[in-house]
Order: structure tokens, then C-alpha cells, then sequence
């Protein structure tokens, strides 16, 4: 049996962990036996009869009136499992939303859980649920007030947000810091699906910006990167806050539990690099206020780890979209160049990419590594060949358009992908348009034939 099966069947007792009754299999042996039964399957026939024989034992159990709430509670952990795997237990949920409304915190635990797994947005049984989320949302075991802000974020509709929305927007000045950071996530849910309906309370977005827990405030911003993007103009107020909180991150001010591999709060870095970039964009006085933290992201990030890298193309790419400084674009160019030039496919993938975006700002930083770029098309990895081709076509100009597409078309005539070499062949004709010289329409004539 593989490690990871292991380890799950090792964790299950923390989720069912009643004892059993006399003489009665627990539930972890149960759910143990199906699993270690699957894994030693060699077909995906033989795995269909098992499925469908536990769906019925299942279907049989949960039906019975005998079924104790200890018993419904591993029945469900069995049927998401299954749902899991791709066999569908329609016939469970609704004692999935039955569990969530009664029994105790665990029992309601694994009936929230089954139904956010089993449910969508539009599934019709939700309605059943709105009475129980309300009544949990005022609770004051802040175990049923979680898991009901977890379930609101999770499969709540449009059409049910005025229902519960003021108890969600009370739960903002809760005394407890997880009870504020899942209310602020299950509002950014509800401003992606109704922004309209949560337009009132902008104010209180700005409050959950400043919390003085860090949890708290990294929520807040998944808020401000829609709203930012849709609206730049309306928060240029705050791009001092953005600005010192990614100081405090950088300089290593948060909790160590926000630390990836000893990088500070390294997600937290990059939603904050975005909102500045869209803040900063034609914007001198704003961008102004932004390079002295960018200066210190580059150079702390520079360290030989996957996340440091996300850090630098990030800051790359805001350093080349607000209003330039020469300084800057010095170091992001240099850093660009390294990943370009790096022997890792990861790095070189990602300095392609970088370059890409930049080139419409800096076309010239480009022409720079223009033979190193043109190896890449020699390159084993495809994803590397595609984004050197998309590359390419970006720095085509007068000088370099001969040696371009006659790579292109090299490239072009041994592709076997339909897809890149109708992309492909769509990009050689808008070259020729663009620059009609005797030299392309040859080997535009050299292709056709």
C-alpha cells in the first residue's frame, strides 16, 4: 500500500473517533477495508462492482430507522469517499443535510463537510440549509459559527445572500480573530458572485484591511485585488496602507506561521505586487510612493527557491507596469536575464514569460537576448518551444524579421500539433502583411508548397 493511503487511513480516527460499540466494526475499519479493497484492484470494472455494492449498503443503511447518528456519520464520510472516486451518492444528500442540522459539533462537522462537497450553487436542496446556517451563524460555540461561515463561502447562491448577509457582516467585529477572517472570506464570495449586493459595506472592507490580526488582513485582500482591478481610481488612497504592510511582510514582521521555507508570507507578497501594479499603472506620484519597497522585495527575494522565483516575476512585471525608474528597471532586467539564461526549465519558462509581458513596455529588452531566445525553439521541453514562438512574433521588427520567420516556418514544418500549427501559420501571414517584403513572400511560397 502507497504511503500516502497510509497516512489517510492513519488520520481517519481523528475525524471518526467514537468508539465503537460491542461487537460492532468502527467506522474506521470500515472505511479502511473499502479503501485498501479499492487499492488492490487491478480494473476499473472490478472497482465499479465494489463501488456499487458499498453504494448499496450505504443506501440501505441511511434509509434504516435504526441508524444511530454515529453510525450516519462514517455512512457519510463512505459516500463522499465514493463521490470521490466518481460514483454518484445523490441519494445521501440530503441526510448529509439532515447531519449538519442536528447531533453534535462533530456530527455537524462531517454533515457540513458532506454537503459542501456533495452541493452546488444551484443545486435545489440548499434551501433546506438556510434556516440551520442562520441558526448556527448566532450560536455561540464558535465551532458551529465557523463551520457555517465555511459552508456560506463555499455553496451558497446569489439568491440567498440577503438572508444571511447582515449576520455575515456582524460577524466582521467578533472578538475572535478566525470568526473575522472567515466572515471577510465568505463577503469576497459574495462579491464575486453579487458585488452589488455587498457595495454598502466597503467601509468595513477597509477596517478588515488594518485588523490587527495578520490572518485578518491577508483575507482582506483577495477583496481589494477584484475591486482594485475593476476600479483603480477609487483606491489610490490607500496605496500607503498597501505599501507599509508589504514593508512589514518583507522586512519579516508578520508571525513565522505565515513563513513558506523561511520567505515571509510569500502569497501575501504577490496579491500585494498585484493591487500596486494596478494602482501604480500611468500613475508617477503613486508609482513614486512604490519603489522604494519594490527595491526591497528584489532584493531579498533573491534566493534559490520555486516561491522566491513567483516573488521576483511578480515584481518583475509591476516594476515594468507602473510609471518607470531607470534604477529599477535596471535590476528587474538583470533578473530577467538570469532566469532567461538559467539551465533549469523552470526558470527559463519563466523568464520567457516575463519577457513576453515586458516587451510591450521595453521591446529593446528583448533584442538583448534575441539568440538566446531563438535557441529555445531547439529546446526538448514543448511549453518551452510555444512560449519562445509567442515571444518571437512579440520582438519581430524590420531588422530581425528574415531570421524570425525562417524559424517560425522551420518550426512550422515539423510541428504535428494542429493547434500550434494553425496558431503558427496565422502569425507567419500577419508578419508578411505587416512587413510585405520579396524575402517573406518566398518563404511564404516555400511553405504552401
Amino acid at each position: 500500500m502507497s504511503d500516502v493511503v497510509e497516512r489517510t487511513l492513519t488520520a481517519l480516527p481523528s475525524l471518526l473517533s467514537s468508539d465503537p460499540s460491542p461487537g460492532r466494526p468502527s467506522s474506521t475499519s470500515k472505511l479502511g477495508t473499502l479503501i485498501r479493497g479499492i487499492t488492490e484492484l487491478t480494473s476499473k470494472h472490478d472497482e465499479e462492482k465494489l463501488i456499487q455494492r458499498e453504494l448499496v449498503s450505504i443506501k440501505e443503511q441511511v434509509s434504516s430507522p435504526n441508524t444511530t447518528m454515529r453510525q450516519m456519520k462514517e455512512l457519510m464520510v463512505r459516500a463522499v469517499y465514493c463521490e470521490m472516486l466518481g460514483y454518484e451518492a445523490s441519494f445521501s444528500y440530503i441526510h448529509a443535510i439532515k447531519l449538519a442540522q442536528q447531533g453534535t459539533a462533530l456530527d455537524k462537522r462531517v454533515g457540513y463537510l458532506a454537503v459542501s462537497l456533495f452541493l452546488n450553487e444551484s443545486h435545489e436542496l440548499l434551501l433546506l440549509l438556510v434556516n440551520t446556517v442562520l441558526k448556527d451563524l448566532q450560536s455561540t460555540n464558535l465551532i458551529e459559527v465557523c463551520m457555517a461561515l465555511t459552508v456560506v463561502g463555499q455553496v451558497f447562491p446569489k439568491d440567498m445572500i440577503p438572508a444571511i448577509l447582515p449576520m455575515v457582516e456582524e460577524k466582521l467585529n467578533h472578538p475572535k480573530e478566525i470568526i473575522r477572517r472567515k466572515a471577510v472570506l465568505a463577503l469576497y464570495k459574495f462579491y464575486l458572485i453579487a458585488p452589488n449586493q455587498v457595495q454598502h459595506i466597503h467601509s468595513k472592507f477597509r477596517k478588515a484591511l488594518c485588523d490587527k490580526d495578520p490572518g485578518v488582513m491577508s483575507a482582506s485582500l483577495h477583496i481589494y485585488l477584484e475591486m482594485v482591478t475593476e476600479k483603480p481610481e477609487s483606491y489610490k488612497d490607500l496605496v500607503v496602507s498597501f505599501v507599509t504592510i508589504l514593508k512589514q511582510v518583507v522586512g519579516g514582521k508578520l508571525p513565522i506561521d505565515f513563513n513558506y521555507h523561511s520567505v515571509p508570507a510569500p502569497w501575501l507578497q504577490i496579491q500585494l505586487l498585484r493591487i500596486l501594479s494596478l494602482l501604480g499603472k500611468n500613475d508617477r506620484s503613486t508609482s513614486e510612493m512604490m519603489y522604494e519597497v519594490l527595491d526591497e522585495s528584489l532584493r531579498r527575494a533573491e534566493m534559490n527557491h520555486n516561491i522566491t522565483y513567483a516573488i521576483l516575476f511578480e515584481c518583475v512585471k509591476t516594476i515594468y507596469t507602473i510609471h518607470p525608474k531607470a534604477e529599477l528597471l535596471e535590476k528587474a532586467a538583470k533578473c530577467i536575464g538570469n532566469f532567461v539564461l538559467s539551465p533549469k526549465i523552470n526558470l527559463k519558462y519563466l523568464g520567457l514569460k516575463a519577457l513576453t509581458y515586458v516587451v510591450q513596455q521595453d521591446a529593446d529588452l528583448a533584442l538583448q537576448h534575441q539568440m538566446t531566445i531563438i535557441e529555445c525553439l531547439d529546446h526538448s521541453d514543448l511549453i518551452i518551444k510555444r512560449e519562445t514562438l509567442e515571444l518571437l512574433f512579440r520582438i519581430t521588427n524590420g531588422q530581425n524579421v528574415k531570421v524570425i520567420v525562417e524559424k517560425l516556418l522551420e518550426f512550422l514544418r515539423h510541428s504535428k500539433d494542429d493547434y500550434v500549427t494553425i496558431d503558427l501559420g496565422g502569425k507567419v501571414t500577419e508578419l508578411a502583411e505587416k512587413y510585405p517584403s520579396e524575402m517573406i513572400s518566398s518563404s511564404l511560397w516555400c511553405m504552401n508548397e
